[in-house]
């Protein structure tokens, strides 16, 4: 058995930057066909027809995308450190390398 007492936060950020990005995509492209549905039916925005409402459900994409990717950055980055911090304390996880 090996113990894990350290682990590289930029390596871990990086990752779980990549799966905020993914799930991002996801969850926006999921709230942006409900925007875009709902917009279409508001008297306000039925000037914008169609293209417009795709085009902020576009707009929504990328943004949860982007927020994902960052929020995925900093959770990572946090928990690592606090894993090498409490590892510190108390030993690290214990893993069988084959």
């Amino acid at each position: 058995m090996s113990v894990l007492k350290h682990v590289g936060i930029l390596s871990i950020a990086k990752i779980t930057a990549l799966f905020g990005l993914v799930f991002g995509l996801v969850y926006g492209i999921i709230f942006a066909v409900f925007a875009s549905t709902l917009l279409m039916f508001m008297p306000m925005a039925s000037s914008l027809g169609a293209a417009g409402a795709g085009g902020i459900g576009a707009v929504i994409v990328v943004l949860m995308a982007i927020a994902g990717a960052v929020g995925g950055f900093v959770y990572g980055a946090i928990v690592t450190f606090l894993y090498n911090v409490f590892a510190g304390w108390v030993g690290g996880v214990q893993i069988e390398l084959v």
